[in-house]
């Protein structure tokens, strides 16, 4: 487990802490609003890097896949408890034969390769959809964006349900059909790469990256 930083890393009190978090307030930290990241299943070594002056996050993985019961790829996540969503944009710098490799928003339960998980994935082939495992160990299901290509992606929870968003930067994003997966708190909030190919490793990056939580019960930001 190991994150590339130049600077002190959020306290854990504060990242529990029920408030709105933005990205770009927090270039004071070049971990970013972020903790850890972690090598999840069994996957080549992957990275995070977070650019302070652009507030973006170079992400690469490997891994076979986010799919069936067990997952293979690159999580750079922090732990919170309660209703939240996680926005942003998300684009693949470079080509790449894989046309399913994965760039995602996660909300999961632990950091176990089977652990029951909900993410808002955009593939290679540009196609979106929510993943999610309703238990640990269980196989994955999905559910389809229609929105092809699109480059700004939110997941939300809301209690049990979680809702995948979807469109273009400065646009209302849609959502896919929602499912209602169990999770107990914390969980773990964060963005990941999977390259769908056991032997490669693939990039993605995320800026504009937003965390957003009830202030207080029922009371939003």
């Amino acid at each position: 487990m190991k994150f590339m930083h130049a600077y002190h890393l959020l306290t854990a009190a504060a990242l529990l802490t029920p408030v709105v978090i933005f990205a770009q307030q927090q270039i004071s930290d070049a971990s970013g609003i972020f903790t850890s990241s972690t090598e999840i299943g069994t996957t080549r070594k992957g990275s995070t890097v977070y650019i302070p002056a652009s507030g973006e996050y170079h992400v690469t993985g490997g891994g076979a896949d986010i799919w069936g019961t067990a997952d293979d790829f690159h999580f750079t996540w922090v732990r919170l408890s309660g209703d939240v969503s996680l926005t942003a944009d998300i684009r693949f710098p470079a080509s790449s034969p894989e046309a399913l490799r994965k760039s995602i928003l996660m909300i999961r339960q632990s950091l176990d390769p089977g652990s029951a998980y909900a993410d808002a994935a955009i593939h290679g082939d540009g196609h979106i959809n929510l993943q999610f495992r309703a238990v640990d160990g269980g196989k994955t299901d999905d559910t389809l964006s229609t929105q092809h290509g699109s480059t700004r992606l939110r997941i939300e929870r809301k209690g049990n349900q979680f809702t995948v968003f979807a469109g273009e930067p400065g646009q209302a994003l849609l959502p896919a059909p929602p499912m209602t997966i169990v999770m107990r708190d914390p969980v773990y909030v964060g963005i990941g790469v999977c390259a769908h190919n056991a032997n490669a490793v693939e990039e993605a990056i995320f800026s504009n990256v937003k965390i957003e939580q009830p202030s207080q019960q029922g009371d939003k930001k």
